[in-house]
């Protein structure tokens, strides 16, 4: 059971082996505004994603004791909630203020050059993920993913809180487009909110993921 959340290759806080926690915020609940405002950030991190976490916990607590159709009911809980931890988890690293580098795209690196032999320019790369993130039916978050078997970067969107890592892909940037991440400022257009967070995406989180999945054999 404890697989399907440390499959995904995150060190995520634990007290013990069937308790995970909230992460903190490497930034104040306003610092990311004006494009996600104070109340949006407060909401999405102490209570949907805690809600996220608690809800794991209480289906991981005596797992180890289930039987094999007790632990086939849970599966789908885990999923969705371990998902939610997972996602959310990468998403809050993800994004950093203005005043610390948030939106300010790189101009040269490994991460730039893969993202130019592949999409053509950084440009292209985010109308591209615009564009097929605001194309979710519904609730999922878009990603730019890493494949450990070609090696190669492409844009994927999940369902739901399916982490990427259920594709066999390893995440080096997700967007939240559940509503609880933009309704309250953006309302319905979703385009709207896409277009602007990339002010806000930690361009050096992205390179470090990027760089660590590279450095694996």
């Amino acid at each position: 059971m404890f697989r399907v959340v440390r499959r995904a290759g995150l060190q995520l806080q634990q007290q013990r082996a069937s308790l995970y926690t909230l992460p903190k915020l490497p930034y104040a609940y306003d610092a990311l505004e004006p494009v996600i405002s104070k109340e949006i950030m407060e909401l999405h991190h102490m209570k949907h994603h805690q809600t996220y976490v608690t809800n794991l916990n209480k289906l991981l607590e005596g797992a180890d004791n289930d039987d094999l159709p007790a632990s086939i009911a849970k599966q789908a809980g885990v999923k969705f909630n371990g998902g939610g931890h997972i996602n959310h988890s990468v998403f809050w690293t993800n994004l950093a203020p203005p005043k610390k580098g948030g939106g300010q795209v790189p101009t040269s690196g490994p991460l730039v050059d893969r993202i130019k032999d592949t999409f053509g320019d950084v440009k292209a790369f985010q109308e591209k993920f615009n564009a097929q993130t605001a194309a979710i039916q519904g609730s999922g978050w878009g990603w730019l993913a890493y494949s450990p078997q070609t090696r190669a970067l492409s844009i994927v969107t999940t369902p739901n809180q399916d982490p990427v890592a259920s594709l066999g892909l390893i995440p080096l940037l997700g967007v939240d487009v559940w509503e609880h991440a933009y309704y309250l400022q953006y309302k319905n257009v979703r385009p709207d909110y896409l277009k602007a967070i990339w002010g806000v995406v930690n361009w050096d989180n992205v390179e470090e993921r990027f760089s660590d999945a590279e450095s694996k054999p």
